[in-house]
């Protein structure tokens, strides 16, 4: 209890308040025009024209009920109290108009848009207000039930808005943060190979240049050509983040792309193998198997030592689909190094699918990722 007093107490304001709209406005009018008529067609209401002008100065306050909820309901629930007070003092009739509910809004904007302080005082001052004006009219018990679940009515109903709305931002806020994970794992992807394969050119072409000079050309045309496929890829990634409709012109690569990974001409050697019905593919696995040997093929580049030849191998297996990527570099005897961004994103790609993935050094040497999907994603 003591540890839900003081959440309540700390709360802060929600921070996605409307600003006055047409319909506030409209609101206020309606109260106001209520207010007037009401005090003109009840002549036997005491100290009518008093009564009117606190009515109808009172209405305005509704257009900061959302900025200022707090001082709203002081001012709104205040002019009740002074009411009530001037009906004890004058031992007259009931004074408040029906238009004067509108202090019932306040309360509602009290609940939905003030902090956990403010809720807390202004629901003290309200409590104090309507216990005056009950003991002022002499209601009886069934008047006091009734208006006490009038106004925990609206107070429920106000926090239940209050909830709704703060899950729904939390959910977007997951919803982003998901996406900024999802990103993340595209970028690395995509820069690392890149940026892998045009180390690797540049290490040859150092080797190249001395040695055979008329094939430095080639190792600098494969270099730009590299560095303009990664242009290409991140110019492609922002517009589809900045365009709604780029994400329909911008498919995402797939296992039939994988054969463009195949290369004879550097090393290691990179080579492919497709096996089995991989045509039918869910557009989630298919591009999750294609990024799962992109970044394998990445890792096995960059630190599979003295590794002469890499091999990609996809086959299906019944209802799922086997992606395995070894490299012939030699193992490194100690403790297994610490898994870095690479294989986090791997593993994260897998598992969000269904699916597992598994690294480690292989069997015959070197380093084997295996990684296990399901053909159908998940819903």
């Amino acid at each position: 209890m003591v540890t839900v007093r003081r959440s309540l107490w700390h709360e802060p304001r929600p921070v996605d308040a409307p600003p006055v709209a047409r319909l506030d406005r409209l609101l206020v009018g309606g109260f106001a025009a209520a207010a007037l008529v009401e005090g003109v067609v009840r002549p036997d209401l005491a100290w009518r024209p008093l009564v009117t002008v606190l009515a109808l100065a009172l209405m305005p306050v509704l257009l900061c009920r959302r900025d200022r909820p707090l001082l709203a309901a002081l001012v709104g629930w205040g002019v009740a109290g002074l009411l009530s007070v001037l009906q004890l003092t004058a031992h007259t009739g009931e004074l408040g108009l029906y238009s004067m509910t509108a202090v019932l809004v306040l309360l509602h904007s009290l609940v939905r848009w003030g902090s956990g302080r403010e809720m807390v005082v202004g629901a003290a001052f309200v409590t104090v207000v309507v216990a005056l004006g009950m003991y002022a009219s002499s209601a009886g018990w069934a008047d006091v039930f009734g208006g006490s679940v009038l106004l925990l009515l609206f107070v429920a109903l106000a926090a239940v808005f209050r909830y709704r709305a703060d899950l729904w931002h939390r959910q977007q806020r997951e919803i982003r943060s998901q996406e900024r994970v999802a990103l993340a794992r595209e970028l690395h992807d995509i820069v690392a190979h890149h940026v892998s394969a045009i180390a690797v050119q540049a290490q040859a072409g150092g080797v190249v240049a001395g040695v055979q000079p008329e094939k430095a050309a080639e190792v600098l045309a494969a270099i730009e050509s590299e560095a303009s496929r990664t242009l290409t890829e991140m110019r492609s990634m922002v517009r589809v983040l900045r365009e709604e409709e780029a994400v329909a012109s911008s498919p995402q690569r797939g296992v039939a792309d994988l054969p463009a990974l195949a290369r004879a001409d550097t090393t290691p050697t990179v080579e492919v193998s497709l096996d089995g019905s991989l045509t039918r593919l869910a557009r989630p696995v298919d591009a999750a198997l294609y990024r799962l040997a992109q970044e394998s093929l990445t890792n096995a580049v960059r630190h599979a030592r003295s590794a002469t030849r890499v091999a990609i191998d996809v086959r299906r297996e019944g209802d799922a689909v086997r992606l395995r990527v070894s490299d012939d570099g030699r193992t490194e005897s100690g403790p297994a190094p610490e898994p870095g961004f690479g294989l986090l994103g791997m593993a994260e790609r897998a598992q969000l699918l269904g699916g597992s993935l598994s690294a480690g050094p292989g069997p015959e040497g070197g380093w084997v990722v295996e990684a296990v999907l399901p053909v159908e994603a998940p819903a």
